[in-house]
Order: C-alpha cells, then structure tokens, then sequence
C-alpha cells in the first residue's frame, strides 16, 4: 500500500530534477527473466513473426497479381493484410533484438515512435474490421444494389478517412506523452512501449492523457465494434429469411472467414484490457497480450486462404508464377 500511494504522490508532483530532456531510455522487461526461456523466445516469436508477415504479404501480392479479385471484399483484405504486418512489425523486432542482444534499452524517441505505429495500426484494424463487415452486409442484405453501393469511391473512402483521421490521433497522443516528465522509474513491464504503460511511469499529471485516451478508446474502438455487431445483426436476420438450407449456409459461410479474424481480434484484445491481472506491475498482461498483437494478426491469412476458395485459387497461381520465373532463370 505504501508503494501505491508513493506511485499516486509522484504521478501528480512534477519531478524537478529529470524530465523527457533527461531520460534517455526505457527499459522493456518483457515477457521473462530467466536467461533459459529466453532462446525458446526468440525462436518462437522468430517463426510466428516470419510466417506473420509473408503470410500476410502473399494475401496482399496473390490479391494484387489475380484480376478476379479485384473486388470491394479482396480490396479491404488486402489492406487488411498490409496494416498486419506492419502491427507485427511494430513490435517483434525489436524484442527479438533485446533478446539476441542481451538488452533491454529502448531509447525515449524509440519509445514513442513505437507508440505511435502501435496506436495506428490497432486500431485501423478496428476499421478495416468495420468496413468488411459493411461490405458483408450490403452483399448480403442489399445484393442487388452491391456494385452501386461499393463503388470505388466508397471503397476508397472506406481506407483512406480511417488512415487520416488514425494518423493525426495517434499524433496527437504522442505529442502529449512527449511534453510529459519522467523521474527515475524507466521500467516497464512489457515487451513494448504501450502507451498506458509510459503514462504510468510519469510523475507530471496525466489526467488530461488519461481522459483523452479513454475518450478515444470509446469513440475509436467501441463504435467500429457496435457497427459490427449491428451489420451482422442484420445479416443473421437475412439469411434465416432464406427458404432453402443450402442457400443459408452457403451466404454464411461468405462470412465465414470475417467472423473468425473478428472473435479472435475483439475477443483476445478484450480478454487483455478486462482481465483482472492486466492493470498490475507484472508479467501477466504483457504476455496475454501476444495473442492480439502477435498471433491474431499471424492467424489472420491463413484463416482467410484455408476457408476461401478464391483465395487458394489465386495462391496457387502466384506460387505457380514464381515457380516457372524461376525455371526460366
């Protein structure tokens, strides 16, 4: 209790003595201290980061090289895609450095160019997530009037107001941690540099930071999840309107592969930030978390190509492509 109350009394008096001019680093503890885990680490977060991010820049060539899946759906997976392997990016590098290194330093503009990507990222996740399921449900609830409502104009709004409109958000946010000060406790307790953890080390009032970030959480995060639920609200009242069995199954399983990312992302995200170990000073949030900053996004291409015949037909292609080029070589 007294250390609690001691974390209070710094958090709200300014420290005179180091500020962000002064601090040069944090120091990420990340997932274990046991010199024998930490090989068993790095092979392990080596071989989901690898498959992470070829997985999903073959959803995004395979996607690009096939002209019959240039349609709304592939054009918001691919993006899809993109923004997983740059979230994988973000973050596993530079744990698989500190392990291999034997470091834990991470330096103060380090720290919050990786905040920034982080906040970007994740959250356009929430929207592309969002406009999938958009486009699922004009599919299924307005078929007729598909390629009027998901024209390219609105397809390319779809990704590009979530890109603008994220950028300058998590802007915004790192602006206001960099004006922050910090005292002597540079640790933090995770194997990257999340944006909750850096509030907690600062000994200048963080309230304003707080309250913005939990304003944005709501608004950027609680919404896109309503809009999800609502579309496929509506997309289950659709398809049990649908006489025959075949005709149902077959209009759900075109949401199929959408369901599946969308549980996995909300599901292991939420399990994170409600889970009752997730606000402490140890371990157990960090390592929770690798399921929606690592693993979701690895699972992600290999849930939409095992489930989608489309997606398998154009990975064969592009595989057989590569194959003959190099033949010729």
């Amino acid at each position: 209790h007294l250390g609690e109350y001691s974390i209070a009394i710094n958090r709200h008096i300014p420290c005179p003595q180091r500020n962000q001019s002064s601090l040069s680093e944090f120091l990420l503890l990340g997932l274990s201290d046991r010199a024998e885990q930490r090989q068993l680490l790095f092979v392990s977060f080596l071989c989901m980061y690898l498959l992470g991010v070829l997985g999903n820049l073959l959803i995004v060539l395979a996607i690009g090289s096939d002209p019959h899946l240039h349609t709304p759906m592939y054009f918001l997976l691919s993006n899809l895609s993109a923004v997983d392997a740059c979230f994988l990016s973000t973050t596993v590098p530079k744990m698989l450095c500190n392990i291999q290194t034997h470091s834990r330093s991470v330096s103060f503009s380090g720290c919050l160019a990786q905040m920034y990507f982080f906040m970007l990222f994740v959250i356009l996740d929430n929207f592309l997530l969002t406009g999938m399921a958009y486009d699922r449900f004009v599919a299924i609830c307005h078929p007729l009037h598909y390629s009027a409502i998901m024209n390219p104009r609105v397809c390319a709004l779809l990704v590009g107001v979530p890109w603008i409109v994220v950028s300058l958000i998590s802007l915004l946010h790192t602006l206001l941690v960099f004006h922050l000060s910090f005292c002597s406790n540079n640790e933090i307790f995770h194997f990257f540099c999340e944006i909750s953890h850096i509030l907690k080390l600062s000994c200048s009032d963080t309230l304003p930071n707080e309250i913005l970030l939990y304003f944005f959480v709501v608004v950027l995060a609680a919404v896109p999840f309503i809009g999800i639920l609502v579309s496929y609200s509506r997309i289950i009242s659709t398809i049990l309107k649908i006489p025959s069995v075949g005709g149902r199954w077959k209009a759900f399983s075109t949401c199929g592969s959408h369901l599946s990312v969308v549980f996995l992302f909300y599901g292991t995200g939420l399990g994170v930030y409600f889970s009752p170990g997730s606000s402490q000073g140890s371990r157990r949030g960090s390592t929770a978390s690798v399921m929606y900053t690592v693993v979701t996004p690895m699972l992600n291409p290999f849930i939409y190509s095992l489930r989608n015949k489309d997606m398998k037909r154009a990975l064969m292609k592009l595989c057989h492509r590569k194959t003959l080029a190099s033949q010729k070589l």
